[in-house]
């Protein structure tokens, strides 16, 4: 495998609504630190250490998490050759299209090299990523002979939850790796009990390996107005900081569809490659429950909690104590605005209370109440008629944009560190304690000019205190918010 090239990538687009109220739209589960201290991405990423030949990353993600994809990568000292951003969410497809087309991206390959794509979720567990590396080395010869490649995971219940891949023969000179027989949609609970009787059935982990060219030359057959949408969106894409930023016209005109309904259930080039490999999807909190570890109650307990007579359940405190009584096999989750409570063989139904709050048209579907920004991050402390309270975090180096406001004017309190202030055409420096007033319709903005993280208060007041009374007169990283 020494001399084959591959290139990782990782997508990150996913919402992750099923672990509400931890993961929301705009900080999705993938940029959480769920099951260790680092994030499902950057656990991803990381993975793939020991791999051979192993190229630098191309991530695909949504334009509204880029900042923290690119902060979480630096902390783990990972230089991708390309963060695609993409203007609206076109499922699985068209996101590796992209990262195939963008391989002119990536460095140290060799000219005219066709490389293998590594294409992994950002937001799934493998507890052994040594048997992951075994299994990828296996796939190698099958890429390189053409074949679009899937691992499928090795059942070990009768999982109702995930699709199936039927495995039908070896291919010649391959061990280990099966033509595709068929793709199977989630089953009942009768019918999943006997692909685990039958044996030959496998988990659709949604990982795979192929070259650039031949998963383009399939997508071309099977669908040509998805390759020529996502041709189009690259050559008009832009680069914009460490970012590239996909031409949104042609790519919204992309049809919407996973690599599985695309390419992989028409190609007559499928195989698959068994796995186990403690691996999980995540994709709810009891599957959370699963694969994290257990108490002598059988309990998975996060944060400051106190369980007593409490048994088989996840509970989550995310910023007080929770206390539990004579609880069994439920979801207990507390983040700063929100608290779900939930019987663990209901938690795939999450999906209607976000539906719900949707309806309602309740922030607490894409926003925590502490939000991350480019700069750092505002958590609304307090609000109440007329009047709003932040704590403002700026990292060192940092700026808001140069803004102003038509309803409200601000009172700032530096708690820590030092913050230069510009208000119309006065700057000045504000130190721990010192405090200034912004008024209504005054062009103002904070900058962090010093080596450590600058605290600082922010009340609002005013006729009309909401996010759309924003200005943006000056903005280097082109926020909206």
């Amino acid at each position: 495998m020494s001399a084959v090239q591959v290139v990782p990538v990782i997508l990150s687009g996913g919402s992750g609504t099923r672990l509400w109220p931890l993961s929301r739209e705009l900080f999705p589960k993938q940029l959480l630190p769920l099951t260790a201290e680092q994030t499902m991405l950057q656990q991803t990423v990381q993975r793939l250490i020991g791999l051979p030949s192993i190229k630098a990353p191309v991530v695909v993600c949504n334009n509204e998490h880029r900042f923290m994809v690119a902060e979480q990568l630096r902390q783990i000292d990972v230089d991708p050759a390309a963060i695609l951003l993409e203007p609206v969410a076109r499922n699985t497809a068209p996101a590796v299209a992209v990262a195939a087309l963008a391989m002119d991206r990536v460095r140290n390959l060799s000219p005219g090299s066709d490389p293998l794509l590594l294409v992994l979720p950002a937001d799934h567990v493998v507890a052994q990523p040594e048997a992951l590396h075994a299994a990828i080395a296996e796939a190698v010869p099958a890429a390189l002979d053409g074949y679009l490649v899937t691992f499928g995971i090795e059942p070990h219940w009768a999982e109702t939850g995930y699709g199936y891949i039927r495995a039908g023969k070896k291919l010649a000179d391959t061990p280990g790796v099966f033509a595709v027989e068929q793709f199977v949609e989630k089953p009942d609970s009768e019918t999943a009990q006997s692909y685990l009787d039958a044996g030959g059935y496998f988990w659709n982990s949604g990982m795979f390996l192929f070259s650039a060219r031949s998963f383009l030359a399939e997508l071309g057959r099977h669908q040509p107005q998805m390759l020529e949408a996502c041709t189009a969106a690259y050559q008009g894409a832009e680069d914009d900081l460490d970012f590239v930023r996909l031409e949104r016209k042609h790519f919204a005109a992309s049809p919407s569809d996973s690599i599985d309904y695309a390419v992989m259930e028409p190609t007559a080039k499928a195989a698959v490659v068994p796995l186990d490999a403690g691996w999980s999807d995540v994709g709810n909190w009891s599957a959370l429950y699963e694969v994290n570890d257990q108490d002598e109650e059988r309990n998975v307990c996060r944060g400051d909690v106190v369980a007593i007579d409490t048994s088989d359940s996840y509970v989550y405190a995310g910023h007080r104590l929770v206390a539990t009584l004579g609880v069994n096999n439920f979801v207990v989750v507390e983040t700063a605005d929100a608290v779900l409570v939930a019987p663990r063989d209901r938690v795939q139904e999450v999906k209607q209370v976000v539906n719900q709050l949707k309806r309602e048209r309740r922030q607490e579907t894409s926003l925590h109440r502490e939000v991350y920004r480019p700069w750092g991050s505002c958590d609304s402390i307090g609000a109440g008629e007329r009047y709003q309270v932040k704590r403002l975090i700026i990292r060192p180096g940092g700026s808001q944009s140069l803004q102003m406001h038509h309803h409200r004017a601000e009172h700032w309190v530096v708690v820590h560190g030092t913050a230069e202030v510009t208000c119309e055409d006065e700057v000045f420096t504000l130190s721990e304690n010192q405090s200034t007033y912004i008024p209504v319709g005054s062009r103002h903005r904070i900058h962090n000019p010093g080596s450590i993280p600058l605290e600082m208060i922010e009340i609002q007041t005013g006729s009309h205190i909401s996010e759309d009374d924003i200005v943006h007169l000056e903005d280097e990283y082109g926020e909206t918010k």
